[in-house]
Order: C-alpha cells, then sequence, then structure tokens
C-alpha cells in the first residue's frame, strides 16, 4: 500500500465535506462543527483543491453538488463510520463474535473446568471459538507474545506488573489408586508408595518448580522406587490405574467426575504431609482494554466460583469431603 497520498489529506476535511454535502450550506455546517463561518468557507477552498473540483455550485436553492461531489460522498459516510468505528470500539456482542481465543490449562484442570465453562458459551457465545493447549512451556511468555490469551496455571511466586492474576483458590492432593489396590487398605507411607509404581501427570517445568518452591515439599524419589509413567493424556492416566498397580498424586476434585472415576478411589498423602496447589488465571495486560477477553475472564472466574465442593464417598480416611472441591 502506497502511502504517500494519505500525506496530503488531513481527515477534518473529509468530515468538512460530509457536513457540507448534508447541509447543502456554508453557516449550518460550520454550526454543527462549531467553527466560524469563514474557516468553513476555508475548508471548502482546501476541499476544491484536493479534489480539483468545485464540488459545489450556488444556485436559488442554495448550494448543490456537483458529479464529482455526489460521487465521493457515496462511500464518504462509510469511510468516516469505519474511522469512528476504530477511535471508539465496537459495542461487544458476545452472541455474535466469531473470535477466537487461545487457552492453557492442564488436562486434569480441563476435566473439571471446561464441561461447565463450555455449556455457558454454547448459551452465550455460540459463535466463539476455543483453542485449548494442555502441553506449553513458558506460558507468560506466551501470553505477551499473543500465541496464547488466557493461562489456568499453578500460581507462580511472582508476576510482573504485565500480568492480570486472580487467584482462583486451592485444591489438596490425593493418592489416586483402583479400589481393589493393595494400598486401599493400609496405612499410607512414603516408603510404602515406592514399592509401587507412579504416574506422573504433566506439568510444565514451571509449575513443577513453583509447585515445589511453594510447598518446599514433592514426591520422594527412592533410589530403588518402582517404575514411572509421565503422561498428559488424563482419561488414559485413569485407566493405566484400573488395570494396573500404579498409584497417582492427583489433586482431589477429580473424583468429583465419578463416570470418569468409576473403580478408582483417592486415599490420602503420608501423614504429616499437607500439599495444597494453588491456581491462578493469567491473561496479560494486552488485552486490558478488549470487551471480549474482560467478558470471557469474568464468566471462566464466575464458572469456578460456581463448581462448589460436594462430599464423596470414593476418597477414604483423613481426606475429608471439603478437601474434593475444584479451585474455586
Amino acid at each position: 500500500m502506497d502511502t504517500r497520498e494519505f500525506s496530503k489529506v488531513d481527515l477534518n476535511l473529509l468530515i468538512s465535506l460530509q457536513v457540507l454535502m448534508e447541509e447543502k450550506s456554508v453557516s449550518r455546517a460550520a454550526e454543527r462543527l462549531f467553527i466560524t463561518q469563514p474557516a468553513m468557507s476555508k475548508a471548502l477552498t482546501r476541499l476544491r483543491t484536493l479534489f480539483d473540483d468545485e464540488l459545489f455550485t450556488r444556485s436559488g436553492h442554495g448550494m448543490q453538488p456537483t458529479p464529482r461531489a455526489l460521487e465521493l460522498s457515496a462511500g464518504l459516510s462509510a469511510i468516516i463510520g469505519d474511522i469512528s468505528h476504530l477511535l471508539s470500539g465496537s459495542d461487544f456482542d458476545p452472541g455474535t463474535t466469531e473470535e477466537e481465543v487461545t487457552i492453557a490449562l492442564s488436562e486434569h484442570a480441563g476435566f473439571r473446568l471446561l464441561p461447565s465453562l463450555i455449556a455457558r458459551l454454547s448459551e452465550r457465545a455460540p459463535r466463539l471459538n476455543i483453542h485449548i493447549i494442555t502441553r506449553i512451556e513458558n506460558q507468560l511468555e506466551a501470553l505477551a507474545r499473543g500465541t496464547l490469551d488466557f493461562a489456568i496455571q499453578i500460581m507462580q511466586s511472582e508476576y510482573s506488573n504485565d500480568y492480570r492474576v486472580e487467584n482462583l483458590g486451592a485444591s489438596p492432593l490425593a493418592i489416586l489408586v483402583r479400589e481393589d489396590h493393595p494400598l486401599a487398605g493400609a496405612d499410607i507411607s512414603w516408603n510404602r508408595l515406592s514399592r509401587f509404581p507412579l504416574i506422573k501427570l504433566y506439568a510444565s517445568t514451571q509449575e513443577r518448580l513453583e509447585f515445589q518452591q511453594a510447598e518446599g515439599i514433592s514426591l520422594p524419589t527412592p533410589e530403588h522406587r518402582s517404575a514411572t509413567l509421565e503422561i498428559s493424556h488424563l482419561l488414559t492416566a485413569l485407566e493405566v490405574l484400573r488395570q494396573s498397580n500404579y498409584f497417582m498424586p492427583a489433586p482431589a476434585y477429580l473424583l468429583q467426575q465419578e463416570r470418569a472415576t468409576a473403580g478408582i478411589t483417592g486415599l490420602p498423602l503420608p501423614r504429616g504431609t499437607d500439599l495444597n496447589i494453588q491456581y491462578a488465571l493469567v491473561s496479560h495486560r494486552r488485552t486490558a482494554n478488549s470487551a471480549l477477553h474482560n467478558w470471557l475472564w469474568d464468566l471462566i472466574t464466575c464458572t469456578i466460583r460456581e463448581l462448589r465442593p460436594t462430599p464423596h464417598r470414593k476418597l477414604r480416611q483423613r481426606v475429608t469431603a471439603g478437601s474434593t472441591e475444584a479451585p474455586h
């Protein structure tokens, strides 16, 4: 696009031309634009020079536009309307938006949140396109670059002022095993756990670091511990649990999804261990003035708050009914 022609144009002149077309009078156009009549006449002179046309001629019925003025007027209203739209912004309507929003969240968080969130979006923003990413490192950088719109992550110890952060609440960890697992009726200890193979649900490097720094401890890895399986596919991990002696530390709220966790029970962590995962919703300041992003931010936080904890029969021993809550 050759932008040199734009340097010749004062946008105020185009507005003057539009008002002159509507009023057919220099004096009335001047009143509408809150300028003097000489200033309006000067603007008309500049317009005639710019378009190399008289634009208006005088008659007994006032000023009459020339064919060139009528030609210009045909597209002028739309152009001025587009400029006004850019300057003032549009009235956001979630019911008609067709934008795409990208959200990063782990599969276990999405397992609890997404069914309720998508149900609401289907009603309120049926054309909104949601792209979910479950495996992504350097989420804050991705938010700053614009490749991510939101991240639901384990809360980090610090965020810069470039980020908007909402504390979504915490959930305790539980030990998930099949219902007839040898650990199901035993007193849980780290030594006893080390005799069984371990499933690790995927978490980004930064999430693991923040988890360990926040709690000061992490799952032990004895020198001769059993095999491990690291996986990001939650449903596959649950099926492995059902058919093996593997165990999996996971947020206790997963057990609220009874159909998906059929045949699986939750055990408390070893005595003296109290691990809670703190979650946060994060976005970058570049979206601060986006009506879409602010609307979706409120919908996400509202949805999470309403995911109330319920008593769960499959969480045994010292893990109480209240500990099965989702982040809120």
